[in-house]
């Protein structure tokens, strides 16, 4: 079998906002339906636990209404800490623009990874990046 390769993404000790995907990306795709249940990707807990308080978590899933009660109970359960969640977001590309800071800090990253694998990318904080900004 041949291993992963894990990225680095460094980036600064500012606040940030985490936009993540759901189904694929942190729990099991339709867990619900095949599982019965949710269901952590290896790593994807350990991930949301890792993130620093003052940072942003912002779900999207294209999970519908009907499939919000046990969604929400599910990482009430698992105490995931998050700010918002949306849902019924369209099923096919997510796009993200934002400016860079004027020293060119980059302001968005985008990871995709293969479903039902959590990402292998490691994001390095770089105490040199983006500290003073109006």
């Amino acid at each position: 079998m041949k291993k992963r390769k894990i990225e680095k993404i460094k980036i600064s000790p500012m606040p940030k906002t985490w936009i993540l995907d759901l189904d694929g990306t942190l729990v099991v795709h339709d867990g619900p339906y095949i599982l019965g249940r949710d269901e952590f990707l290896p790593g994807a807990r350990e991930f949301l636990e890792s993130i620093p308080r003052r940072d942003m978590i912002i779900f999207l899933t294209a999970r519908s209404d009907y499939e919000k009660p046990h969604t929400i109970r599910f990482l009430k359960e698992n105490n995931i800490r998050y700010d918002h969640i949306i849902f019924n977001a369209g099923e096919g590309e997510r796009i993200m623009i934002n400016d860079m800071k004027p020293d060119g800090l980059v302001t968005a990253y985008a990871v995709n990874t293969k479903r039902d694998r959590f990402c292998r990318t490691e994001f390095v904080v770089d105490d040199s990046m983006g500290t003073i900004y109006d």
